[in-house]
């Protein structure tokens, strides 16, 4: 089996795609760019060709499907990377001046958030109180205009059985045919 993540995302697009959806996946790990932001390049704004074809997969979506485990209680660090370098301002949101508003691009677009964990979601909510889940819903993508950002959360997947695994599939289908 490949990673559960990859399975997740498998599963939704499958849905989505028997729902009529034109789909295409983006492996982070597949991708080559530079996770960090150097500020001090006078040129920041150089892209590398696969962030650049990312974006312009995020501009032509309705819906947007991000499926990554859960880490310290938000997510991976390339995803934050990734994050970092492709919702910046002129693409996701552009700055007002004398402001503490922005522009909202990507608005219009809604998005599915799988977030796999190896802790039960009440733990999740009572010990890191969803900060990762609170993160991508508010501070990334709704800051960017996207929404309805909804999240599944998937666990704990430590010791999941067979069965639990393929029912988190059967799930994650259902929800890509009804892009909810």
């Amino acid at each position: 089996m490949k990673s559960l993540c990859t399975e997740l995302a498998l599963s939704y697009l499958k849905g989505a795609e028997a729902a009529g959806a034109t789909c295409s996946i983006i492996h982070l790990c597949q991708l080559d760019f530079d996770p960090l932001r150097h500020h001090h390049l006078k040129k920041n704004n150089l892209y590398e060709p696969d962030l650049i074809k990312v974006q312009d997969e995020i501009l032509k979506a309705n819906h947007l499907v991000f499926v990554y485990p859960n880490w310290w209680g938000t997510y991976p660090a390339l995803f934050k990377g990734f994050i970092d370098r492709v919702f910046l301002p002129g693409f996701a949101f552009n700055y007002r001046k004398k402001s503490f508003h922005c522009d909202k691009l990507l608005s219009g677009k809604s998005a599915r958030v799988i977030v796999t964990m190896n802790s039960p979601r009440w733990y999740y909510y009572l010990r890191y109180g969803q900060s990762g889940h609170i993160s991508m819903r508010r501070n990334i993508l709704g800051y960017c205009g996207i929404k309805p950002v909804r999240i599944s959360s998937i666990g704990p997947v430590k010791m999941a059985r067979e069965y639990r695994i393929r029912g988190w599939l059967r799930k994650v289908e259902l929800l890509g045919r009804n892009m909810k």
